[in-house]
Order: C-alpha cells, then structure tokens, then sequence
C-alpha cells in the first residue's frame, strides 16, 4: 500500500493524480492542447494542495510511458525522473494503452457487454494509429504496434470476435469499419491518471519499479520533426 503520485502526458491531455492505497484522492487534468511544458508541476502543485500531502511524502512516482505523443512522453518521463531523483522515490511505468482500456473495462457508463476484445487508439498521424488488444483481463492479445488502418485490418478477429475500438486514433477507423457488425466504437475516450490509479497500486506491492537513470519512454517510433515555415 501506497501514496503514489500519477502521471499522464502521453496525448494532448495533461493529467495529474494522486492516490492512496489504490484509492484516488486528488485529480488534475486538461485537454486540448499540448501545453504540458507549462501545467505539468503546477497540477502536482494542484493535486498535493487538494489532498493535503506534501510531496516529499510520497512513496512513488508514475508516469505514462506511451506510445504517444514524442513531445508529450518526453515532459512526462523527465519530469517524473527528476521528482524520483530529487526525493529519491522510486519510478513506476504504466502503458498508456492499457491504462485506457481499464478506464472502458472498470467503467459503468460505457455498454460493452458481450464484448470480447478491447482496442485501444492513439492517432499516430494519417490512417496510421499506435494500438494494442486485451481481452476482460487486461490479459494482452495482440502486442502495442504502429498499425497503417485499412479494410484488411483486424479482418480475421472481427469475423469471430466483437472488438471495442477506442480513443482519440479510433475516429478514423469508424468509416473503414462501418460495415461490420462486431467493430463497436467508444466516443471521447481519453488518457487520465486516474486511471493509472490500480495499476500504479499493483507495480508498486510487486516493487515492479524502473531504473530512473536508464528510463526512456516508449515512443514505438522514432521522431521526425515537421518542417518550420517556410522551409522547402
């Protein structure tokens, strides 16, 4: 048991949460853009001063490990190493796709029954999204990838299986699926700490934690920079 602080920057949410033995007390979060830079320590602020805990006496830090945003992960994961170094705590990774299929799963205002498989989507730019597969369990079935969507994609499970597609990458999907019957899709489904919130809990009893020195986030691909303006 322990007082973990959470954090999420992998997409264009900023979230922040801490918990108690595997019990949400303070919650932090904005979306719509990718101003991370700027909010990110002042929501722990936020979060220590809602719940009355000074940061120092937190056992743990957790950080979104990705896929997702390049930009994102990395002021996540930075942040989130020099909290581990400064107050000597250990460093907890979540996966950003496993952590917003528990948010469908553990969730009563979503209709997923006799649903088989959960597939969560961050958009990846164009039709290609960075996704995964779990079954009810969390158990994995098909590993984290970089997958180019197309009328082909997932052919097989859906012959036989009912999918629940999610996440801000899933919008581009529904049209390439729209003809099938067992693609079932879940609207405004984002990353939050509050989610990581059990998950979090669990690495920590199963000292499941990271090497803070060596730590990097999963990016799945490498970064390329856009161009500036201008530029040919």
């Amino acid at each position: 048991m322990a007082l973990i602080l959470n954090i999420e920057t992998a997409t264009t949410v900023c979230s922040v949460s801490l918990a108690k033995d595997g019990k949400l007390l303070s919650l932090k979060e904005q979306n719509g853009d990718y101003s991370h830079a700027e909010n990110l320590t002042l929501f722990i602020e936020d979060v220590c001063k809602q719940a009355n805990i000074k940061l120092s006496q937190i056992d743990a830090v957790a950080v979104s490990k990705g896929p997702g945003s390049y930009t994102g992960l990395r002021i996540g994961v930075s942040t989130a190493k020099g909290l581990c170094f400064s107050l000597d705590k250990p460093l907890i990774s979540i996966s950003t796709l496993l952590s917003i299929t528990q948010s469908i799963v553990q969730s009563s205002k979503f209709k997923i029954e006799n649903s088989d498989l959960f597939c969560p989507m961050l958009d990846a730019r164009r039709m290609e999204v960075y996704c995964a597969m779990y079954d009810f369990q969390g158990n994995v079935v098909k590993e984290t990838a970089a997958e180019i969507i197309d009328e082909n994609s997932f052919a097989d499970i859906l012959k036989t299986k009912k999918i629940v597609f999610f996440g801000d990458g899933s919008e581009k999907c529904k049209e390439t699926f729209s003809k099938t019957s067992n693609a079932v899709f879940l609207d405004d489904v984002v990353p939050s700490a509050k989610d990581m919130v059990a998950l979090s809990e669990n690495a920590f009893n199963s000292n499941h934690f990271e090497d803070v020195a060596y730590f990097e986030p999963y990016y799945l691909k490498d970064f390329v920079a856009g161009k500036k303006k201008g530029e040919a």
